[in-house]
C-alpha cells in the first residue's frame, strides 16, 4: 500500500489546529508535533501512488497556515520483516 511520511513547517502556534486537520484525513494513519527542523510529521497511506499524490498535494499542503512540506515516499518491500 503506497505510504508517504509529510515533514510540515507551519506557522508559529498553529502546530494543533493543523494537527486536528490532518487527524480528519482517512489517509492520515498517524500524526505528531515534533521538535527539530519540522513542525509535525504525518504518516500517510492510500489504495494508490495517484490518490496518495493527490491527498499530499491537494488536502494536506493546502491546509491553512502550512508554509512547506518535504515528503519522503516509503519504498515498498524494503525494510519489512520477511514471514
Amino acid at each position: 500500500m503506497p505510504t508517504a511520511y509529510v515533514l510540515i513547517n507551519c506557522d508559529l502556534g498553529s502546530e494543533e489546529d493543523i494537527i486536528r486537520d490532518l487527524k480528519k484525513l482517512p489517509e492520515a494513519v498517524e500524526v505528531s508535533g515534533v521538535y527539530g527542523v519540522y513542525d509535525i510529521i504525518a504518516k500517510i497511506r492510500s489504495d494508490s501512488m495517484d490518490k496518495l499524490r493527490e491527498t499530499i498535494t491537494w488536502h494536506v499542503r493546502k491546509i491553512d497556515k502550512v508554509r512547506s512540506t518535504l515528503t519522503m515516499i516509503v519504498i515498498e518491500g524494503q525494510g519489512e520483516k520477511k514471514k
